[in-house]
């Protein structure tokens, strides 16, 4: 999760090594004001997703899963040996039926998670933690025979994306999707005959959204 305590910190290495003052640095983002910058400082808010993609459009080179959560290094050209994987704008719950049609925004790079294929947001009611309501989750494709029960997938059900913790019911060949927020969203059964794909939520990255 994105911890608001160092993002500034995070920003005060880019300006730095960029070589530029906050006013250039919004000018070339094409903020508003620079006065977000500023309550990012205050420790009001944390680097959000739509601050993060700014940067990592205007600044290819800068990665973003740094600037989110403090993790790895500031420039991409130093993780050679990491995974780069394409990651998408777009929620899984209304993109990834279509994944083949969609152009990545850019490559993820995180050196202590491997064997995902991408990265996709999620914003789950079911599954967010509260207090956060965003999530980049890193996703491998994976055969439904190699389901495993306990593990999080993102499943197709009649064309719906689900997030989900899967229980399977053996006998009557069944699965019980289990949410994280189970209080305001019960558990839900499927007829296992029905799912149509699953990605193995590899890991998850919680993000702040303002």
């Amino acid at each position: 999760m994105t911890n608001k305590s160092n993002n500034w910190e995070r920003l005060e290495e880019l300006l730095k090594w960029l070589g530029i003052s906050v006013n250039q640095f919004t000018r070339r983002l094409n903020m508003p004001r620079v006065e977000n910058l500023y309550h990012i400082k205050r420790g009001n808010y944390g680097i959000s997703l739509e601050l993060a993609d700014r940067i990592c459009e205007a600044y290819p080179e800068v990665d973003r899963t740094w600037l989110l959560s403090g993790v790895g290094t500031m420039c991409l050209k130093d993780k050679d040996n990491a995974e780069r994987r394409p990651y998408y704008h777009q929620y899984v719950e209304d993109a990834i039926m279509k994944l083949d049609e969609l152009k990545p925004a850019g490559k993820a790079v995180m050196p202590y998670i491997t064997g995902y294929d991408f990265v996709m947001r999620s914003a789950s009611r079911a599954m967010c933690d509260k207090q956060c309501a965003v999530n980049d989750l890193f996703l491998r494709r994976v055969e439904l025979s190699d389901v495993v029960q306990g593990n999080e997938y993102v499943i197709l059900v009649d064309g719906e994306a689900i997030w989900c913790k899967v229980r399977l019911v053996c006998k009557s060949a069944q699965w019980r999707l289990v949410s994280r927020n189970r209080l305001d969203f019960p558990d839900r059964y499927i007829d296992s005959a029905k799912v149509e794909k699953a990605w193995r939520v590899v890991a998850r990255l919680a993000v702040m959204t303002s």
